[in-house]
């Protein structure tokens, strides 16, 4: 339990890059690297077959409150890029054993909701249910840790239970729970959410509210964030053609 609570405050917006002081011009219209977003030393390969679309990631928790108040924000803004970018989500493990970085600790409570994500998404159900399981856990208070309950959710969901364990428990499933540890390892990430724009710009509530006018509540700091989105999304696309 310790482990986890530790995890879920590192999860907060308590992000550190380590950013340079905002410039006196910088601001979530005009985003500045190292004060509204960082460039990635080693930037991470996209999908080759997204033409002049730009892909935008997004590493998230369920368990994460910020990420829950994120969605409804986020997925507006989405559907406003159309099909200028291309859009996934990554859900990430804060319980990794650093002695196998690649790999998340077997009983870690983060697991069933990774696994939930991807066999909603093989399904087809994440635009019906994605939203459903954060209200599960942050307004009716479901833990949705162990397989059982995830199990539970799904079935109230109005899912077939044998099919729903099938996908649940499938190589398929397990592989992409595993690539979804590597990304996390490749891009650092150590909170959420944390947003990332061609494998090569970073940036997050956390990062932009260093930044002078970036809003005082949470909704208005991430109305910044999603600026300085579309500023490194345009910055981005200017290299695909």
């Amino acid at each position: 339990m310790r482990f986890f609570q530790k995890a879920l405050a590192v999860a907060g917006l308590t992000l550190s890059f380590g950013l340079l002081a905002a410039s006196a011009s910088a601001s979530p219209t005009n985003p500045v690297a190292g004060a509204e977003y960082k460039v990635l030393d080693n930037p991470q390969p996209v999908d080759s077959g997204l033409g002049k679309k730009v892909e935008v990631t997004e590493f998230f928790g369920y368990f994460c409150p910020h990420c829950n108040a994120l969605e409804p924000t986020l997925e507006a803004w989405v559907a406003k890029q159309g099909d200028k970018i291309s859009f996934k989500r990554v859900p990430v493990d804060f319980a990794i054993d650093p002695a196998n970085p690649n790999q998340q600790q077997p009983k870690s409570p983060y697991v069933p909701q990774k696994k939930l994500y991807y066999t909603l998404e093989a399904m087809g159900k994440l635009p019906e249910l994605h939203a459903k399981v954060f209200a599960a856990i942050h307004v009716q208070r479901q833990r949705l840790d162990t397989d059982s309950a995830v199990a539970d959710f799904a079935v109230k969901q109005g899912l077939d239970k044998a099919k729903f364990l099938e996908v649940y428990n499938s190589f398929a499933v397990q592989t992409k729970v595993t690539r979804a540890v590597q990304l996390q390892n490749a891009y650092k990430v150590d909170g959420v959410p944390m947003l990332v724009i061609d494998g090569r710009y970073v940036t997050s509530p956390s990062i932009v509210s260093n930044t002078p006018g970036a809003g005082k509540t949470e909704q208005e700091l991430f109305k910044s964030t999603l600026q300085v989105m579309d500023s490194l999304v345009a910055k981005a696309a200017a290299t695909k053609k």
